[in-house]
């Protein structure tokens, strides 16, 4: 973590914790060891009264922008505080993890929520941090400081334009190695969709993959896979139950490579040859495909060009099967719930795995209102559908609790069901935020028992332990 007050903005963001696998300094870089050119990309202030806090802001910059470059260092900064805890990976395996390596200086929290944040943020933490007895002097001072801060658009003049060319040019040695891929697609009476994702699939530039599906709709229409020019291999199975679907089906892949894809989603020809590229140019190990929704939040502008990815969306990643005897395989305990993926993209990165947000694998999610998890209980993780449900989902808070701590995780529900009691289709909204907190507060009784339901499945998750396979 670079800045302290990042907890309450992004509170399960990746890199707010690291591990000797995953060192946060090769995500975050120095921006004096950087090319002139790309030194100029960044807004350098001199609204810090420390140093230390002008590098990371730079570095904070580097990584949200995209600015790969070879010859930079990490950055090198005396972290104030530093909590190391030992956790369960994956396969009995313990694991050092690292929270709280941030600057901690109070007015320079404020200048950097400021410059790169709404002011929104700005009130609600200094509202919450007087209400947690927080010294009120140094929040009212940092409050004012930040008032005078402009705030900056981190997202323009990122670093794609610095090696567009070498990109566009780059020929794959991986692609005329032309190794097999393994497309995997779990389904549930999607069976009307799932006709065009095969047709997307047949236009595919790159030829060598094969397609396994595995079709939990009921009643099973074995016809439908009739007369497909793919390589294609379909397995039936009763258990509605997405984590297990995915498991099964890259245990059975003949693949060097794993490509997840979702049932309700539409690509260009060129997606799978686009990964397999990403892979080869940035020597990474997991390429992360954009995901354009058709309904609810806005598409981020961070979408348009490639950087280090903080999350992984099995709707469209593709990475090494063999990578998953480091990593282990999908964590059963997200069965009918949400978060699986994200846990999964948290446990690569603290295995040391890098992932490259990848705009030219972009996919198309259609969000159809039927089949898939929303039949097996939930599309989204913070709405409930009855009125005593956990809320969130308590894999939501298992994720949190488990990684990041109960401090945390705590800031995490109360931040984010405070602003999701609207619909899904309002949260890409300006407006929405507030009128939902204005809700949270006239019907916390039923809300916070909500999420008191919710924290404590959660607790029972983590007793029981993960439920993760190793390949």
């Amino acid at each position: 973590m670079l800045f302290s007050f990042l907890k309450y903005i992004s509170p399960t963001w990746y890199y707010n914790i690291s591990s000797e696998e995953s060192s946060v300094n090769h995500f975050f870089l120095d921006y004096r060891s950087l090319d002139e050119s790309q030194q100029k990309l960044l807004d350098i202030s001199d609204c810090y009264r420390n140093y230390e806090s002008v590098l990371c802001d730079a570095a904070y910059q580097i990584n949200k922008k995209g600015l790969f470059s070879p010859k930079a260092e990490p950055l090198a900064v005396n972290p104030q505080k530093k909590r190391s805890v030992t956790i369960k990976l994956c396969g009995g395996r313990a694991m050092a993890i690292h929270r709280d390596v941030c600057i901690t200086d109070v007015i320079d929290n404020y200048c950097f929520v400021k410059r790169f944040f709404s002011s929104s943020h700005l009130v609600r933490i200094f509202v919450r941090r007087v209400l947690t007895l927080h010294n009120p002097i140094n929040e009212v001072r940092g409050l004012l400081k930040a008032r005078k801060v402009k705030r900056i658009n981190v997202f323009a003049q990122n670093g794609y334009e610095g090696y567009r060319k070498d990109y566009e040019a780059f020929e794959s040695a991986l692609i005329e190695d032309n190794p097999k891929v393994s497309v995997i697609i779990p389904t549930l009476n999607r069976y009307e969709y799932l006709k065009d994702v095969m047709a997307d699939l047949e236009k595919q530039d790159y030829k060598n993959f094969e397609v396994i599906v595995v079709d939990q709709t009921d009643p099973f229409n074995e016809e439908f896979y009739k007369g497909w020019n793919l390589d294609l291999h379909v397995y039936h199975l009763e258990e509605k139950a997405l984590w297990l679907a995915r498991n099964l089906a890259i245990k059975s892949a003949v693949g060097e490579y794993i490509l997840l894809y979702d049932d309700d989603s539409r690509v260009d020809p060129d997606w799978i040859s686009q990964h397999l590229k990403c892979l080869d140019f940035f020597k990474c190990d997991i390429s992360s495909g954009v995901s354009l929704s058709v309904v609810g939040a806005r598409i981020p502008e961070d979408y348009a060009y490639f950087k280090w990815s903080d999350q992984i969306d099995t709707g469209n990643v593709l990475f090494a099967k063999n990578m998953m005897h480091d990593t282990g395989m999908f964590d059963r305990q997200f069965e009918k719930q949400r978060q699986g993926d994200g846990e999964y993209g948290l446990r690569a990165y603290l295995c040391g795995k890098t992932n490259i947000s990848n705009p030219f694998a972009k996919r198309i999610h259609l969000k159809v209102a039927q089949g898939g998890l929303r039949q097996m209980g939930s599309w989204d993780g913070l709405r409930p559908k009855k009125l005593f449900a956990p809320r969130p989902i308590p894999s939501v808070i298992y994720l949190s609790r488990k990684y990041f701590g109960n401090s945390i995780a705590r800031l995490f529900q109360w931040d984010s069901v405070s602003v999701s009691l609207l619909p899904y289709k309002y949260k890409g909204k300006r407006w929405a935020p507030f009128l939902s907190s204005l809700l949270f507060i006239l019907f916390f009784p039923i809300v916070g028992i909500q999420m008191a339901i919710s924290w404590r499945q959660a607790g029972k998750k983590l007793k029981e332990g993960d439920k993760i396979e190793l390949l």
